[in-house]
């Protein structure tokens, strides 16, 4: 259907991929144009050929990669204009399935990271390709902010998807689309494999023992109050002790309640942003 989107998407994504980098923090270690040098070697070896740095990658097998590994799989001559463009960006950028996951959530069909029949015909039956992009963007950015690296390369990450959001509904206009903001920081790879650890509310289970009230903490500070207690009457000091040992106990299990809530809710909002199952 828009077979003659691939040449204008490649060339966008290829802005800002850039040239030869190889920053110690991007998990996709030495990349020549957006192709990493694993990717690359898996390419050689289908041909038989002999490895060789990523830097030498010819124009021929770029075009063979972006096209056969990316824009293939993803569909991108049976997606809308503009919804192929930024489908095909995330799949460059953090994956082929994830991308379709992306597009998947957002026209609410099974996700399963391959697009197929189903997803397609979901697509084409959504009106508002503007609201569609601006979805499967929303996801992406969650994504990324997830990831351990999005401090060292979120800004460049954020001014990519801005610019693709901007450019892919553009073109589901019709519009040629603003033009192209580059951050060298956009290039760098965001994985799953790179997220970070989902919150953990171990710490607050531990204070108010999980489900009860009082927990380890409380249990510890109960059993001063009720050793100390008998001698309370004889001491206006240990009084003040016990008191303020039931105060204190109170906190514990009120702010570890507090604290766990907060935790359990991050967590539901990082496994979302990273299509993980939902945390009990």
């Amino acid at each position: 259907m828009t077979a003659t989107n691939y040449p204008r998407a490649l060339t966008e994504v290829l802005r800002h991929e850039g040239g030869y980098s190889n920053h110690l923090a991007d998990p996709g270690g030495a990349t020549m144009k957006g192709v990493t040098q694993r990717v690359y070697d898996a390419e050689r070896k289908r041909k038989g050929q002999s490895p060789r740095s990523v830097r030498y990658i010819t124009d021929d097998e770029l075009q063979s990669i972006y096209r056969q590994q990316y824009w293939d799989k993803i569909k991108g001559d049976d997606l809308p204009p503009g919804v192929d463009y930024v489908v095909f960006d995330g799949a460059v950028n953090s994956g082929v399935a994830q991308s379709a996951k992306w597009l998947q959530r957002a026209v609410g069909v099974r996700v399963d990271g391959i697009i197929g029949n189903a997803t397609l015909a979901a697509v084409w039956a959504v009106q508002d390709h503007d609201r569609l992009i601006a979805s499967i963007c929303d996801q992406r950015m969650s994504f990324l902010k997830a990831l351990k690296t999005w401090g060292t390369f979120g800004n460049g990450w954020t001014t990519r998807v801005n610019g693709v959001r901007k450019t892919g509904q553009a073109w589901a206009r019709g519009s040629v689309g603003p033009a192209v903001v580059i951050d060298p920081a956009g290039a760098a790879k965001a994985n799953i494999e790179d997220a970070k650890a989902l919150p953990s509310s171990g710490a607050a289970d531990a204070a108010i023992g999980g489900g009860s009230a009082i927990g380890t903490v409380g249990v510890a500070l109960e059993s001063a109050r009720a050793s100390l207690a008998p001698l309370a009457g004889n001491s206006q000091w240990i009084s003040g002790i016990v008191a303020v040992l039931v105060v204190a106990g109170a906190a514990i299990a009120i702010g570890g309640i507090i604290w766990r809530a907060s935790q359990r809710r991050k967590a539901a909002e990082a496994a979302q942003a990273l299509g993980l199952p939902a945390v009990a």
